[in-house]
């Protein structure tokens, strides 16, 4: 067992568990963050996550409260490069002009393909893009219709890639590079 302590609490980090002051998720983050390293942390917020002690868009939003304490810039910067999210509409617009700039035409978007809606769709290529987030793509249900929808593209002959928001926010080069490599092959 080891034992953090700290010079002082807000009324508001502390809570009770079986009786036992203890603090709350959050500040247990923030305190664990600052003597962690990063795979560490993403592991604690991620079983934080799982057991639906504070989900990582809350633990954002709280780490805005807290601006000096230690622990709090490593959190917020691992959570705004891993969960980075955006709604479906805004990651389009982002991911639209990285297309283009690959070479490709403008896409179909929205449109069933092996009974499947999806994102982005080149017919004369083959080619289905699925830009992927958490809020969509976090529950293992959502996860399997994932496998599903890849399964019935891969039977029926088309090419699928997967890009993160991660990948379309901070790696805007990558995926350009992997879209064109892509098309060149089909």
């Amino acid at each position: 067992m080891c034992i953090h302590r700290r010079p002082s609490l807000r009324s508001h980090d502390v809570t009770l568990r079986f009786g036992i002051p203890v603090t709350t998720p959050v500040q247990t983050l923030i305190d664990l963050a600052s003597r962690s390293d990063r795979r560490g942390i993403e592991r604690m917020i991620n079983e934080a996550d799982i057991f639906d002690l504070v989900h990582p868009p809350e633990l954002r939003e709280a780490l805005d409260q807290r601006q000096d304490e230690p622990g709090v810039a490593r959190l917020r910067h691992i959570l705004d490069r891993r969960t980075f999210r955006l709604t479906k509409e805004e990651l389009e617009r982002r991911f639209l002009p990285l297309a283009r700039q690959a070479g490709l035409p403008v896409p179909l978007t929205g449109k069933l393909v092996n009974e499947f809606e999806v994102d982005f769709y080149w017919p004369d290529l083959g080619l289905v893009v699925e830009t992927d987030g958490l809020r969509y793509h976090r529950t293992p249900a959502e996860q399997a219709r994932d496998r599903l929808r890849d399964q019935a593209h891969t039977a029926a002959g088309l090419t699928q890639l997967r890009f993160t928001h991660e990948q379309v926010r901070y790696e805007p080069d990558y995926v350009v590079r992997i879209l064109a490599a892509t098309a060149r092959q089909l």
